[in-house]
């Protein structure tokens, strides 16, 4: 099974069931009103409550799913996204779905923790970058799916259909997965897990520059990524306002894909990261210096492409073991939904405090701070 493309792609299409956990939410969000007339501000917790689970549990996630083994794991949590979404097809009571989608944030986690960590086990070395730069376009895609498909289905055929179909979605893949994961090899021991081992582990993780570095990245891309989306629109010409930011997630897909591919071949994953921050910080000074040139916009989507895949390329490169890549991918886990949870609430108080001169700013500062920080963690890492 080492570099079988069919299972790696497969697994890649577990991650995408993953993040239609968040995006069939967010695609319908202007739709739940008539579902819930009575919701009011708790429909928002209906978006945010899975990246809460994350934040809290990214890391516990990591050590459980490493204890009850990847593909255990995966597959547990594909049923269980399954069955949680036949729930939601039934439409019950907000705090019955609220509940739903709380257990949806740990089947959540389960997946984007376990299926990069056997991405990175299955692929060879020269396959390594690739698949890893696919995986780290799942969220993009997946969004993609939802708003072009998954809208419209909702639309016309009903909110339940959409669930419904997501549910079919992951216990496809459930099935398809279940008989080719068990001929992978066995994952060494079992780790401990207890109050203490979390706490450990915690410390273990963030005092490492090897098994954090990809994760405290990845909350500066995630604060700016979502963020920068959504706040973006107003200030572009109406004209190519829905061009720009339908294409923006397009050119971060496709440079990952391609550029950032070819870039891994011949450097290391961190320094196309850091070469990722490097230029998105630019793009915002250019932002800065042109207020919301559509070209400038693009350039800053494909500069972010770099930080996506490569991000997820640097957890095998940097961390040998399996049990050290499934606490670098926790822990991505845990900084990226902080990022998406703090990244477009401080950027829209942000902007209603100063106004558009704050989005250059902040993002530039936030891109600054990735950058810096790889640069300080290779130093400590050269070091030791």
């Amino acid at each position: 099974m080492r570099g079988s493309w069919p299972l790696m792609l497969a697994l890649w299409g577990a991650g995408l069931g993953a993040a239609m956990q968040y995006a069939k939410i967010s695609v319908i969000y202007d739709l739940l009103g008539d579902v819930y007339p009575d919701g009011g501000v708790a429909l928002g917790w209906l978006v945010s409550v899975v990246g809460g689970i994350g934040i809290v549990l990214g890391v516990v996630a990591a050590m459980l799913v490493a204890r009850v083994r990847y593909r255990r794991a995966l597959l547990g949590a594909l049923w269980l996204g399954a069955l949680v979404s036949l729930g939601q097809a039934l439409l019950p009571p907000l705090p019955a779905m609220l509940a739903l989608r709380l257990i949806e944030g740990i089947s959540h986690l389960a997946i984007v923790v376990a299926a990069p960590t056997l991405i990175a086990q299955i692929a060879t070395n020269a396959q390594r970058g690739l698949a890893l730069s696919l995986w780290g376009t799942f969220f993009g895609v997946a969004f993609a799916v939802m708003a072009w498909g998954g809208r419209p289905l909702a639309i016309t055929a009903g909110i339940p259909a959409l669930f419904a179909m997501h549910a079919l979605y992951m216990a496809g893949f459930a099935i398809y997965l279940s008989p080719r994961l068990r001929t992978l090899p066995q994952e060494g021991e079992i780790p401990t897990f207890s109050l203490s081992s979390i706490l450990a582990t915690h410390r273990a993780i963030y005092a490492s520059s090897r098994i954090s570095a990809p994760g405290l990245g990845w909350l500066f891309y995630t604060f700016c990524f979502v963020s920068i989306l959504t706040v973006l629109p107003p200030y572009l010409d109406p004209a190519v306002r829905t061009a720009v930011m339908g294409s923006m997630p397009l050119v971060s897909i496709a440079v990952s894909m391609t550029l950032g591919v070819i870039m891994l071949r011949y450097m290391s994953a961190v320094l196309v990261v850091t070469l990722g921050f490097g230029l998105s910080m630019l793009c915002m000074m250019w932002l800065w210096a042109v207020p919301a040139l559509p070209l400038a916009c693009l350039a800053l989507a494909g500069a972010m492409g770099l930080i996506q895949g490569a991000s997820f390329a640097a957890v095998p490169q940097l961390n040998d073991t399996a049990v050290a890549q499934t606490q670098a991918n926790g822990a991505m886990a845990q900084m990226g939904n902080l990022g998406n949870t703090l990244g477009t609430p401080v950027m829209a108080l942000a902007l209603s405090a100063w106004g558009y001169l704050s989005l250059p700013i902040l993002a530039g500062a936030a891109f600054a701070g990735g950058l810096i920080l790889h640069i300080c963690f290779a130093a400590v890492r050269r070091k030791t």
